[in-house]
């Protein structure tokens, strides 16, 4: 099992600013996955961000270039910056940590609101 403790978040304006971290603890394997996730209301939970733990990244189109993903994996956490947010990102954030095999479930933290107004 694993669990996965986040912290950030809040509210902003647009343009602005912010950095969600989040800290994974329990059986953690040396190879993995950690990153972000974003649901809006109405919509289906969406990819943000994510980094295996010999640093590949993936991110959305949408978030390139103003996001950055980032892991510390002597310490199992990541971190997420989060630069020139738009209204529309406005969404509860989830970070997100897997296994790197086929067919891995995925754990996922509370979530952690971002606000962004326009």
């Amino acid at each position: 099992q694993v669990q996965l403790a986040e912290s950030g978040g809040g509210s902003v304006q647009a343009g602005g600013s912010l950095r969600l971290s989040c800290a994974a603890s329990g059986s953690i394997a040396s190879s993995n996955v950690m990153g972000w996730y974003r649901q809006a209301p109405g919509k289906q939970r969406e990819l943000v961000a994510t980094m295996t733990r010999g640093a590949s990244t993936t991110y959305a189109d949408s978030v390139k270039g103003r996001f950055t993903i980032a892991r510390d994996n002597t310490k199992n956490t990541a971190s997420l910056q989060m630069n020139s947010l738009k209204f529309e990102e406005t969404a509860v954030y989830y970070c997100m940590f897997r296994y790197q095999v086929i067919g891995a479930r995925y754990y996922w933290g509370q979530g952690t609101q971002v606000t962004v107004s326009s």
